[in-house]
This record gives structure tokens, sequence and C-alpha cells, in this order.
């Protein structure tokens, strides 16, 4: 994968400019994740992910055969480039809020929760017009919170909770990509019903058409969303540092839930209800992070974990 993250590197440093006046790399003239919004300046989205892949492609090239390197004609100068761009990005954030900023202006909108739309106004893209829509606040799908969620390794819960509750509230999820990531960052965050009512939401997309347009086929993103709402939101799981780890949470309405995961030629099945099950049904040995803890699982021998409060 090393041609396809030089070749997106490349191109991100052709992308951005030099600010004098900020002493910092910026981005204009995008389309962040948010549908809603286009041709705006230093997405935070766009401006970290880019940040992010320089810094990632840099550490990888320094790993490769020189006869690679050759191949890339990559140099020592373009890895340092990667790396001062990574390092003197702009990211829109403001103080007073302790928020990363959607882009420039978006805190100069008339911002309103979206819960004081009426039902006559949505979906917004068949009922306004689109200078409307992009003079408004609303958010069709996570913006901040999806960058938030890939690089969720790198905040803390409480910058996630800021974050998550100054732009879901303006969010009006009229993207099938949108409620599922929404679910999960409320999972981790220990909102585990507001987690539901937005699983439920991307479960039932189709089957209640919020956004009416079922006459036009099937959301195949939502089906997917649902299945990581369940794994990587209630159960939490990650990869962090080569283990795999979960957290699970489980919503009042349910007595139980499991799945089973493929990792590194292991098996595993997840059982969550009161207390947490654990087996390996295939494969040798596994470690398994779960809350703090690391446990070793053995095939034949199911661990259980009781079940912690995450609120």
């Amino acid at each position: 994968g090393i041609d396809v993250l030089l070749g997106i590197a490349r191109f991100w440093v052709g992308r951005v400019h030099y600010s004098k006046r900020a002493g910092k790399y910026m981005i204009h003239g995008v389309t962040g994740p948010n549908e809603y919004e286009n041709n705006v300046n230093n997405n935070w989205y766009t401006n970290r992910m880019t940040a992010w892949e320089l810094a990632y492609t840099a550490e990888q090239l320094m790993l490769i055969p020189r006869e690679k390197a050759q191949t890339l004609n990559v140099s020592a100068e373009e890895i340092r480039r990667f790396r001062e761009i990574s390092e003197k990005m702009y990211l829109p954030y403001d103080k007073e809020l302790d928020i990363f900023v959607q882009h420039d202006t978006f805190l100069d909108k008339d911002l309103m929760p979206a819960s004081e739309l009426s039902a006559e106004d949505r979906p917004l893209n068949q009922k306004w017009s689109w200078d409307h829509i992009l003079r408004s606040c609303f958010i069709k799908q996570a913006d901040v919170l999806q960058g938030l969620y890939f690089l969720e390794h790198l905040y803390d819960k409480e910058t996630i909770r800021r974050n998550f509750e100054f732009y879901e509230p303006m969010t009006v999820h009229e993207s099938s990509l949108s409620p599922h990531i929404h679910s999960i960052l409320a999972a981790r965050i220990g909102k585990v019903e507001k987690a539901y009512q937005l699983f439920l939401h991307a479960t039932r997309l189709d089957l209640d058409d919020y956004n009416n347009e079922g006459d036009q086929g099937l959301h195949i993103t939502s089906m997917p969303g649902s299945w990581l709402a369940i794994v990587r939101g209630f159960a939490g799981l990650q990869i962090l540092n080569d283990t795999l780890k979960i957290e699970p949470v489980i919503p009042e309405k349910w007595s139980s839930y499991s799945f089973k995961v493929n990792y590194l030629g292991n098996t595993l099945h997840i059982q969550v209800s009161k207390e947490i099950k654990i087996s390996l049904t295939a494969g040798s040995q596994l470690n398994i992070q779960v809350y703090q803890n690391v446990y070793e699982l053995r095939q034949g021998l199911a661990l259980t974990v009781n079940l912690k409060d995450l609120s």
C-alpha cells in the first residue's frame, strides 16, 4: 500500500498552501464530509486527515527497503516536507467553546438545533433551495465527528464528548452514512440510550423511509453501518497497540447481544448481557483487553467478565 499512500501524500502537498500571516499550511475550496456545505476553507476533517496521512506516510517510508525507495523516487527531503506540512497544518479550533471548528466560518452561521425544524422542512434537500441549505448550520452527516471516529485513539473521551454535544444536535442525519457513526461515538462516551436511538435510525432508515426516497432503492451503507454500531459502538471493539480491545455497554431495552469476529486467524464469539462471555471458536491463543485488563484466550476455555457501567 505504500505506493497508494505516497500518491495521496504527493497530492496533498500540491493541494495545500502556506499562510505567511498564520504561519500554517491551509487547504481552501473543499467539500468536507458534510454534503450540505461546499467550497469551504479549512474544513477541520480534511485538514486533520491530511496531516495524519502525511505523518503516517513519512513514518512508513522510513521502514521500506532502499531499493523500493529508489523505485518510488522518494528522497529524505520529500519525507521532511511531508512532516513539515503535517506539523504545521492549520486546524480550526475555538478556545471559548473548546471544540474543533468544522470550517473557518461555521461559527458565523445562525446556530440552532435541528429539533427547531418543522416536519414540513424535512428532508432539507427536498424542501429547501440549495442556497438556503448552504447558509444554514444544519449538518447532513458526521464531519468533525467523522474525523474523531477515525482518529479516536488520538483523543480523550472528554474531547469527543464536547464535540459530539456541540455538533450532533445540529445534524439532520439525512445521509445513510450518518446515524451509525454518531451511534458509535455516543456509545463510546457513555450516552448509551442516545446511541440506541441513533442505532434505530440507522437500522430503520429504509424501513421507515426517513429520507422520503425509498422508491430510489435501498441505502446499502446503512446495512453494514448497523453492524458497526453494535460491534464498534455498543461492544466498543478497537485494535489498539496490536491488541484487540472491547468496552461493552448494553441498551436498556436489550437483554443481550452477540457477534463473531475474525482477527489474525482467530474466530471469537462475544456475548454481552449482565456479563461478558468470550469464546475462541477457531485458533489457538489470543490476548484480548476487556475494559482496562488484558486476558489470554485459549480454545475450549471461555472467558467471563462482569459488565461495567460506563455512563
